[in-house]
């Protein structure tokens, strides 16, 4: 149940709680009062009609010693001086009596009941139909409040979901001084802090990868130059990885501050897909290629290929041989025979500077290849098969096609 139905509900239980107990209050109320009244005015009489009796002149409507005197009211007359008592009626009429005892006589009186009785039937259908109007007025007016409040959280959800998506331009509008319009400035507050310190940490980090390439272009081109053996293997290793780093973290840096478009052309899915992975890869080290259903695409080949190529190498350095890719129609899928993706990529997706691999990394592979994604318009989404294994999709249907 939303917070719009249980505010609704709410006011509308509260607007039936109250009819119904002011109904039962104007509804005692009116009975006590009518019959207060009708007991005064016939016990009045009555006291007439006892001086009368004592005279011995009675009235056409005094009944002396009724036999059909109601049993409650005679046993009372006979521990008092007088009683009135109220009789329900065997016909539908109610009777209200009023008797006392007169020397060795009982002297009473009766009218008829019902002008009180259909009083009250008319208050009560009156208070029935006032109730319910007034409960349906309380359920509109409940569900328009429940319904602007509703879309005013609604919103502020929204903002925030855009903002943890990385849209840090997303900020709501300011209604009014309630704690609603407070919620708003917090999340506006917090995302102005957010995005000033997100954009703090990708000046540094952009500034420093800037500072390291010059650097660690010369230190690859001097490992280039060292006598052939192992130590220099290694060390033009380590110097490529350093370098491949480097250009990924430019890279994480561009595209959060790039607002470029794709530039899209025609190919074929399937020659795209095997170019980007024979860059990576050959069969030698276990990659395939599998065309299941080859279709033309208009896409960014150069994103497309980094971002295949980003896929191919996360399966071969944090998963294991082999892995396959196969091609359908606009969708790809890289399937690799290691131990999955972590859990908590599976929960956030990928993060930059933190990866789940055992392996040195610092998760900047899989943060392109999202983010290129995003540029092409494409999906890519993570997941652990049954069987085994981590599995990458490229959804490029979304994207445009010829």
């Amino acid at each position: 149940m939303g917070l719009r139905t249980k505010i609704g509900v709410a006011i509308a239980g509260t607007a039936a709680v109250v009819s119904v107990v002011m109904g039962l209050l104007v509804h005692h109320r009116t009975v006590n009062a009518q019959f207060e009244t009708a007991t005064g005015q016939i016990g009045d009489r009555l006291a007439t009609a006892v001086q009368d009796h004592a005279a011995g002149v009675d009235g056409a409507n005094t009944l002396i010693n009724p036999p059909d005197l109601p049993k409650p009211l005679g046993e009372a007359v006979q521990k008092g001086k007088w009683a009135v008592y109220l009789d329900p009626g065997t016909q539908g009429t109610p009777w209200l009596w009023a008797a006392s005892k007169e020397g060795d006589s009982v002297v009473a009186l009766r009218r008829p009941y019902t002008r009180e009785d259909t009083t009250v039937r008319e208050l009560d259908r009156v208070l029935w139909v006032a109730g319910g109007l007034g409960t349906g007025l309380a359920i509109v007016a409940g569900l328009l409040v429940a319904t602007r409040l509703g879309r005013r959280l609604t919103a502020s959800a929204d903002t925030a979901q855009r903002i943890a998506d990385g849209d840090l331009t997303a900020r709501l509008e300011l209604h009014g001084k309630d704690e609603i319009t407070k919620l708003t400035t917090a999340v506006n507050t917090m995302a102005d802090a957010l995005s000033g310190r997100l954009q703090a940490e990708r000046e540094v980090t952009a500034n420093i990868a800037h500072e390291l390439r010059t650097p660690v272009a010369g230190m690859v081109t001097a490992a280039g130059l060292l006598p052939a053996g192992r130590p220099s293997e290694l060390v033009q290793g380590s110097a490529q990885r350093l370098r491949e780093l480097v250009d990924d973290v430019i890279e994480v840096a561009r595209l959060d501050v790039s607002t470029e478009q794709a530039e899209t052309e025609v190919r074929e899915f399937g020659a795209l897909v095997r170019k980007a992975v024979g860059a990576v890869a050959g069969e030698e080290r276990g990659v395939t290629v599998d065309v299941v259903e080859d279709t033309e695409v208009e896409t960014d080949p150069r994103r497309v290929e980094r971002v295949l190529a980003n896929l191919v190498s996360n399966a071969l350095r944090h998963g294991a041989a082999p892995v396959r890719v196969e091609v359908e129609g606009a969708v790809v899928r890289v399937r690799d025979s290691g131990p999955g993706f972590p859990a908590a990529l599976l929960a956030g997706g990928p993060q930059r500077f933190r990866t789940g691999a055992r392996e040195n990394g610092l998760g900047l592979g899989l943060t392109i290849a999202r983010g290129q994604a995003q540029v092409l318009g494409a999906r890519l989404r993570f997941e652990n098969p049954e069987g085994g294994g981590a599995l990458a999709v490229l959804d490029l249907r979304a994207a445009r096609t010829p």
